[in-house]
């Protein structure tokens, strides 16, 4: 979920915050063969701000859009996904990442029963409490890590919606919570846009996945247009591929304006940060398609003067909006 970026350690002989470019030190600080003794919610509140700081570019809500009373929550949630990401993904071997991976469940269950070690989860449990977060988004994240393990192809596109439902969509619902606008209705329409936003990931970075051996083109999708596991293995650029890939292009499309009018449901200036996700992942849509679909060739990306521009016009939008709604 989150890219690979720089991390931070808690030094052993102290709780200061030092730079590190590895999530080893992490492990061996606070993994479950650490002896360190609990840090205070303070110690632990500033291990996680400064763990949401050193992955800036990847932390969007903590912009200077973001009211300061929720940054701090804002930042305890993003290190409890970017633990539980890189104890998948930044782990050597399956076996090992399932046993830390079952070992950051226990941690989250003994956080729920008023029990906190590690860092994160004295920090997060501030969080929990004040806004009511239940267990089940956090866990869900920690089952599509699992499945990352074990899971490298999928054969329909239900098996991938459903893997985009525990690894994306939590982290919407999450969102949610804390800018105190969780209902089922928004939860759903957040939903649309999370699964939106994944989808398009997985179709900007279809070579990047096969260098790991993963493929996120349902088979079922693949064998509709004529793709073969050959092509694919080959890495071929023809027309079932171009045609696939429209087609998967376009679903996420509908996934992400399916979420829009959960923009007109939030308040203030929360409408700005979500609109701008879901702009970011239609934009990206439009850069996948200008490319003619030839992902295998070229990595599809938004340059920062084409984001400063939607952010513009988005901001711009919603000044508008605000001002031409009739006064109460």
């Amino acid at each position: 979920m989150f890219p690979e970026s720089n991390t931070v350690e808690f030094v052993t002989t102290s709780p200061t915050l030092v730079a590190n470019s590895t999530f080893t030190p992490h492990l061996a600080a606070w993994g479950p063969e650490s002896d360190q003794v609990k840090p205070s919610r303070e110690e632990a509140e500033a291990y996680t701000r400064t763990l949401a700081r050193s992955h800036y570019e990847n932390f969007p809500m903590a912009s200077l859009l973001l009211p300061k009373k929720l940054r701090q929550h804002f930042f305890n949630v993003y290190a409890y996904c970017r633990w539980a990401d890189d104890l998948g993904d930044e782990v050597e071997g399956t076996e090992e990442s399932l046993r830390l991976l079952d070992w950051w469940e226990g941690e989250l269950d003994a956080m729920y029963d008023s029990e906190t070690r590690h860092p994160v989860f004295v920090a997060l449990q501030r969080t929990v409490q004040e806004f009511g977060i239940p267990r089940e988004p956090f866990a869900e994240l920690i089952s599509a890590f699992r499945q990352d393990q074990t899971t490298a192809t999928y054969q329909t596109f239900d098996e991938l919606h459903d893997y985009c439902r525990r690894s994306a969509d939590p982290v919407g619902r999450l969102v949610l919570y804390l800018i105190d606008s969780y209902d089922e209705a928004n939860a759903e329409l957040s939903d649309s846009i999370c699964t939106g936003l994944q989808l398009v990931n997985f179709w900007q970075d279809v070579a990047r996945d096969a260098d790991i051996g993963r493929c996120y083109l349902p088979a079922e999708d693949r064998r509709r247009f004529g793709y073969s596991d050959e092509d694919f293995a080959e890495r071929r650029t023809n027309e079932p591929f171009i045609e696939l890939m429209r087609f998967e292009v376009d679903r996420a499309h509908r996934f992400l304006v399916a979420g829009l009018p959960l923009v007109d449901r939030l308040r203030g200036r929360f409408r700005v940060d979500i609109e701008l996700f879901a702009r970011g992942g239609l934009a990206m849509c439009d850069r996948i398609e200008a490319i003619d679909y030839r992902v295998w060739d070229v990595r599809p990306k938004i340059s920062k003067w084409e984001a400063a521009r939607l952010a513009m016009s988005v901001i711009s939008r919603r000044v508008l909006w605000s001002r031409r709604r009739p006064s109460k």
